[in-house]
Order: structure tokens, then sequence, then C-alpha cells
């Protein structure tokens, strides 16, 4: 398939998620949005207007995704839905030719996340997870770094999402949060992808490299309910909901190459914003907390240094032009980079960088991090949605969004 000028994408729910990357979107000169789709009417008149005052073509609006996906002229579609919807449409996506770009969200089952691999197998079309951290600064900065071997051989990593969303949660049923009902009902670790995914390249997973196993625990939660009575009063309905989702998850991962990931799902108790990243090798460290590192014979011993004289050393090239062209809002910038990587994949008729086999065993966390829980923290096996691949892979396209490697000849 030869390069095209203009990718034709639909983009399917519009809460307050999909508007920030349908917003993105419409910035990119080479992207036409021609459909959009929401059940919520004043959701829809939102993106019709949001299209509008961008001053680009209007986009036909729809309440059902199946009715936007029979459409012959979209060519991928942006999935910004519930999480537990998630993986449907983007099979029905994939089945109707389109290119999947699905945003983050864990699985609610594994049957799911094996059907994303068959449709996207049996149909031909990638199916990417739009994991922005990927394409996060420090994160290019430091796979870089692992990629030179600076920190030697990968042995530890540390990861997570811990995030206060209290209010965000509390009040999900009055702005139709999807994270309300999954707070309710579940209890694991619900949104890892966020640090996993980073790591997850950095290790190699599904090339050379998988996830084997994991154990996760959870503590109890009181976070939500004593939010919700210090704003409301303890007899307020919201103050006495049983919440089921603990305030701190913690899972264990083994991989096939006997490195060990560390990760912590922390959302609703009073903290700071941080992914708790940390990558340790056989020569030293990379602590994102406080943004510091530590290399054997280069740093100071016993010492840590700050990271930013080596973030300046090892930034990323995308990162190196993307300053020289502006950074675009969302997230420092990182939005706008996924987007591209995704946008770019359609226009050259290629594999995302990140694809169906990642995209399935990172959503497969979640629901095997609730299997963990509910088993009082046994290991539980991470199937191999390669099923076997993994080994001996092909090359991942050469891009200049690739996470598998640093093709510094495209820049």
């Amino acid at each position: 398939m030869g390069v095209q000028q203009t990718v034709k994408l639909g983009v399917i729910g519009l809460g307050k998620r999909g508007i920030g990357l349908l917003t993105l979107l419409l910035g990119m000169e080479d992207v036409e949005i021609v459909a959009i789709c929401d059940p919520y009417e004043e959701r829809l008149e939102k993106g019709l207007s949001t299209v509008v005052n961008k001053e680009r073509p209007p986009a036909t609006g729809y309440w059902d995704y199946r009715d936007l996906l029979a459409r012959s002229d979209i060519q991928g579609v942006v999935i910004a839905t519930t999480w537990v919807t998630h993986a449907e449409i983007a099979i029905a996506a994939m089945r109707a030719g389109k290119y999947a770009g699905i945003e983050v969200g864990g699985a609610a089952s594994l049957e799911e996340c094996w059907e994303l691999v068959r449709a996207s197998e049996q149909s031909g079309m990638p199916c990417m997870l739009l994991e922005n951290c990927c394409y996060g600064r420090n994160e290019l900065a430091v796979m870089n770094m692992v990629k030179k071997g600076l920190l030697g051989e990968i042995v530890h990593a540390e990861c997570g999402y811990e995030h206060d969303l209290r209010e965000e949660v509390a009040m999900g049923d009055v702005n139709k949060h999807n994270r309300y009902y999954n707070y309710l009902h579940r209890n694991g670790d619900v949104y890892p992808i966020h640090g996993l995914g980073p790591v997850s390249k950095m290790l190699e997973i599904n090339r050379g490299n998988r996830l084997v196993s994991l154990t996760s625990m959870s503590s109890k939660a009181r976070g939500i309910k004593q939010w919700a009575t210090d704003k409301f009063g303890e007899n307020d309905p919201k103050a006495k909901l049983d919440w089921t989702q603990g305030d701190v998850v913690t899972t264990l991962i083994r991989c096939a190459g006997g490195e060990t990931i560390s990760m912590i799902h922390d959302t609703t108790l009073p903290r700071p914003y941080s992914r708790a990243g940390r990558v340790q090798g056989t020569k030293g460290l990379w602590m994102e907390i406080n943004h510091s590192i530590h290399i054997d014979g280069r740093t100071p011993a016993h010492k840590w240094e700050s990271f930013d004289k080596y973030l300046e050393e090892y930034e990323h090239p995308i990162w190196i032009e993307y300053k020289d062209m502006g950074i675009r809002e969302g997230h420092g910038g990182m939005d706008y980079l996924v987007l591209q990587a995704y946008v770019e994949s359609i226009m050259n008729g290629t594999q995302t960088p990140i694809d169906v086999y990642d995209t399935a065993a990172w959503m497969a966390v979640t629901v095997l991090s609730e299997e963990s829980v509910i088993l009082g923290s046994m290991p539980v096996a991470i199937p191999d949605f390669t099923k076997g691949k993994w080994i001996n892979r092909e090359p991942a396209p050469v891009s200049r969004y690739s996470l598998n490697a640093i093709h510094d000849q495209l820049f």
C-alpha cells in the first residue's frame, strides 16, 4: 500500500477524553474527521460543533457506532468510550476493515483480549492501544538509554498510576464517567497501562520476551467514602456507598527473561501525581520520583545525580524535533505524539508501534489482577497472545515513532 496524503478517521466516544483527542486530531493537516459518534445527544452536539469551530469540513454524527463503521471511506477509528466497550467496538472496527485505535483501559475478560487478537489476525487490520505515556519525554529518553546499554542488562522495573481521582470517581454518576461503576464493583489494577506500556517496550515484551505471571494484593477501600463524608456529610447517599476497588493495589509481574515488574494503582487517597517509574539494571537505575539517576562508575558512588543532564544527552530524536516544532497540548505533549504514530501507520499502510499483541497483553493485566486478588493473591498465568511468535518475531516496521528501536537515520 502506498503512502496516502490524507487519513480519514472516525471518533467514537465524545466524553472529556474523546473531545480532547478529537481536538488534537483536528489540528493535524493530514487528518480529516469525517464522522463522530456518541449515544448522548449533548456530547454528540459538542463534538459536531468542535469540528466546525476548528474550521474543518463538517463531520457526520452517529448515535450507533455500527452505522459509522459501515462507511467505506473511513480508514481508522479512535475509540474513547467506556472501558468495558473498548474491545467490542475495536473488534467490530477491524472486521469492518478499519485501523482500531483504543483509548487506554483494562479488559474485563480474557476472552475479549483473545477476540481482539483473532479479529486482527483474521482481518489483517492493526489494533493499537493509544498509550500516550509510551511517548512521554522521560520515558523515551530512558528507553534511549536502555537501548544504548547505559543501565546495563535490565533486571527490575517499577511503574504505576498514582493520581488523586476521588472527586472524579465519586461524581462519576453525575458526570457520566466510567470509573464510577468500575470502582463500585471491581477490585484490581483497573488502569495498569500508563506504567506497564513504556516498561514493556523497554523489556522487549512480545519480541523476545513476554509477561509470564502476576500476583496482586489490594488494600481496603476507604478513600472515596472519607472524601464524600468530608464533602457532603456522613448522611449523604455518596458517603454511604461501599466501594469495592481497594485504595492501593500492588501487582508483581514475572517476565520470561527473568525480569520483575512491580506495579501500583493508587487513585483514591490524597497524593500528588506520579507514574512511579523505576528502571534498574546491572550498571545503574533511573527513578522518576526524585528525577534522579545513578550509574556505576559515572555518578558519585552511592549518590543520586539529577536526571536533567542525562535527559538532554539522551533526548529521543522525536522530542528534539517536537520541541523545535512546538509542543502541543495534551498531557505534556505526548497525546499528540501517540496520535501521530497511529496516523502515520495508517498513512503508510504498516503495522502500528503498539500492536494487537501488546494491546491484549497489557489490557489483560486488569482482569488477571482482579482474579489474583479474589484468590488471595495467588499467582495467575498471563496468556501468550502471540502463541509462541514472541520467541522469534518478524522485525517491527522502521518508523520515526518506533518503540522497538530508535531509527536516527529518519530524523
